[in-house]
């Protein structure tokens, strides 16, 4: 099984290492290729990568380039974890929008837009030369924003599927609280990606006892501070929301605190360079303790399950979801087609789901009817998202105003102008129309 991994020079890479090291026997790799084109990176990553394999005892044969179509041919799946731009893109997206008094952060709001409109032409170009290379080739999405990067690839006919670590790390925070195996719980994880909600909690599968109630009553003060939401929020709502729901819970506040304390583009360029320090050290062979902080959290181990599924293995239950279906299409919070799973939303929206997965793809399982206090935003950030994908694949100020306009944290003119000739003056290298 070859698989190869676009973006391979990021520091998350020795999460993703780790993982196929440790599971080689639910994903038995025998090539993982690392493609990215900053070679001093890459060297740094792809050597790390080695030593973890040989300490584990992994067989496997790690190659990296930054020849693209050599990388992708004859891969089994592909792995996107880009970011276009890199982390200065990413400090001027958690900045220019503060200057307008929106929230300034990397997928939400006027910087979500940002990196979106910046990174849909290349990952699509990226899908189409591993088309031509291996049209039979899963590509697995991790590159934010993932659900409008996700409906970019299902729109243009590729075989993709988008993932997010979120629900995985609650799923594995809520096991440890309850002292359980993290495939004993399965989430009813419904939204669209960064903008959910753990509208349940099951021990043993979807049809399991809720233990959501249980765990507000015993640990509502600890999942509030992970969330940085006050315990009153969970308890009206009887929820877990994700935590990027603070941006619109609390949007006010934490603008004038991201105006008052350094970006967290900032501490992620500081902690960025720092592991590529360790990642240098010919002695260093496992992931250090640093890269828990980085963020990427369980990544390695929802993205071998997925990889697993598609490629027609089972996860044997550690993804997000709980445990195999009779031995076949485990269950995974996954972003794919809605399909008639949120009625109030459109057949082609992304929606970030519970599914079960097989090497068809993924089929959402069935919601229970949600509260308009949720239908109600997931609504608007899709339509959103409807005008932000339009902007990415043709461009122009009016359409990329009209995305502003439309999303909830933005919502007036002036402040949309604003917002507008600042997003295209950041980013005007990034954007063949402008």
């Amino acid at each position: 099984m070859k698989l190869a991994v676009v973006g391979g020079g990021s520091t998350y890479t020795p999460e993703l290492i780790d993982g196929f090291a440790r599971l080689r026997a639910t994903l038995p790799v025998t090539e993982l290729v690392l493609v990215d084109p900053a070679a001093d990176r890459l060297g740094l990553v792809g050597g790390l990568a080695r030593r973890i394999f040989a300490k584990q005892g992994h067989e496997g044969r790690i190659v990296t380039t930054s020849d693209l179509d050599a990388g992708v041919e004859g891969a089994d799946a592909v792995l996107l974890q880009l970011r276009v731009g890199g982390q200065a893109a990413r400090q001027r997206d958690e900045t220019w929008p503060l200057e307008c008094g929106c929230v300034g952060q990397e997928t939400t709001g006027a910087g979500g837009l940002a990196k979106a409109l910046r990174t849909v032409p290349v990952v699509l170009d990226i899908a189409e030369r591993v088309r031509r290379t291996n049209p039979n080739a899963w590509i697995i999405d991790f590159t934010n924003p993932v659900g409008i990067v996700t409906r970019a690839l299902l729109r243009a006919g590729h075989k993709a599927v988008g993932l997010c670590n979120v629900a995985i790390g609650l799923q594995r925070k809520f096991a440890a609280r309850l002292g359980v195996d993290p495939s004993a719980l399965h989430l009813d994880h419904v939204g669209l990606n960064h903008l959910t909600w753990e509208t349940g909690v099951r021990l043993g599968g979807p049809g399991g006892e809720n233990v959501l109630p249980r765990l507000l009553a015993e640990h509502g003060d600890a999942i509030a501070d992970d969330l940085r939401l006050p315990r009153s929020v969970l308890d009206r709502l009887g929820v877990v929301p994700s935590y990027y729901l603070r941006y619109f819970y609390s949007h006010d506040a934490v603008v004038e605190e991201l105006r008052t304390k350094p970006s967290r583009a900032a501490e992620v360029a500081e902690m960025e360079r720092r592991l590529l320090e360790m990642y240098g050290d010919p002695a260093l062979d496992e992931k250090p303790e640093l890269l828990a902080k980085r963020g990427g959290a369980f990544y390695s181990e929802a993205a071998v399950d997925l990889a697993a599924a598609l490629l027609g293995g089972t996860s044997g239950g550690r993804a997000a979801g709980g445990g195999a279906a009779g031995g076949g299409s485990p269950y995974q919070v996954v972003n794919t087609y809605n399909n008639g799973t949120l009625p109030f939303l459109p057949d082609d929206a992304v929606v970030e789901v519970q599914a079960a997965v097989g090497p068809k793809g993924a089929v959402p399982l069935p919601v229970p009817a949600l509260d308009p206090l949720y239908t109600g935003l997931i609504a608007h950030i899709t339509a959103y998202e409807d005008l932000a994908l339009d902007a990415a694949l043709r461009g122009g100020r009016d359409r990329v105003f009209k995305a502003l306009l439309a999303h909830p944290l933005i919502g007036q003119t002036e402040r949309a102008d604003g917002l507008t000739d600042r997003l295209i003056a950041h980013n005007r290298e990034h954007l063949a129309w402008a």
